[in-house]
């Protein structure tokens, strides 16, 4: 009888996560005294991931976010995006970093006053280096999915806030980012465009973004995968989110699980 060699197993290689810290600080100067906002954060997110960072104000939450995107520089450690070092890189560098890998959704906006809707969610696209035609059928997919294609003309001055910032979200996702970044991406809203806003994050994340979302509202971070919480600048606690269960019959609501 003809025997078979054994077969060895194969070892799948673990895949790079999209955004990486490691020991990653950040210290502001007051007066001569040394300010600790980001202290020692080692930090993963996988690829079409959806982390949470809440913390009370103060903890370093948004410099962290920040630091991550390359908007603001580190005292100390180190940033990887997609498995290359970017806290090493110039401020010119840094801006191509920016258009070409991540999207940003901050709490107050940030559109261009002076530039329609269509143009302030197309210019990113342009500025990656994307033709024309193809930045112009993004928009149009973008805002036709966030129920804005009516209002591609308007100014960002003619309309409300949960519109103004469901155009930040698709300007944020008009160059396909890597990573998007939101930063109390609700913290303006009344709760019905919270509501909204918190769909369509949902909704992306179901197509595979990967979504880094500072929050101070559980209800918000109920939305993610994973909670990192801060304090003083530190991790203290990094677990998932299990999905949420049905209440008995004659209970209200579902109820929402933080994994240790």
């Amino acid at each position: 009888m003809k025997r078979t060699a054994p077969t060895t197993p194969i070892k799948l290689a673990k895949k790079e996560p999209v955004i990486r810290t490691v020991n990653l600080s950040k210290i502001y100067p007051n007066r001569g005294v040394p300010v600790p906002a980001v202290r020692g954060v080692d930090l993963e997110v996988g690829d079409g991931e959806f982390v949470a960072i809440m913390g009370p104000s103060g903890s370093g939450k948004s410099t962290l976010v920040h630091m991550m995107g390359g908007l603001d520089t580190s005292t100390g450690g180190e940033i990887w995006l997609d498995g290359r070092r970017v806290d090493t890189l110039s401020e010119s560098r840094r801006a191509v970093l920016r258009r070409e890998k991540i999207g940003f959704v901050f709490q107050f906006f940030n559109l261009v006053a002076n530039m329609t809707v269509a143009d302030n969610v197309e210019l990113p696209a342009l500025l990656s280096g994307v033709s024309p035609k193809e930045a112009r059928s993004r928009r149009e997919y973008l805002l036709a999915e966030l129920g804005l294609a009516e209002r591609a003309d308007a100014s960002p001055a003619m309309l409300s806030g949960g519109e103004q910032q469901r155009v930040a979200l698709a300007r944020a996702l008009s160059n396909r980012p890597s990573v998007l970044l939101a930063d109390e991406p609700t913290g303006n809203l009344d709760s019905r465009n919270t509501r909204d806003v918190l769909r369509l994050l949902g909704e992306v994340h179901k197509e595979g973004q990967t979504i880094v979302m500072v929050t101070h509202e559980a209800r918000v971070a109920s939305l993610a995968d994973r909670v990192v919480c801060l304090v003083d600048g530190q991790i203290v606690d990094d677990g998932a989110i299990s999905r949420p269960r049905r209440r008995p019959d004659g209970a209200v609501g579902d109820v929402v699980d933080l994994g240790g």
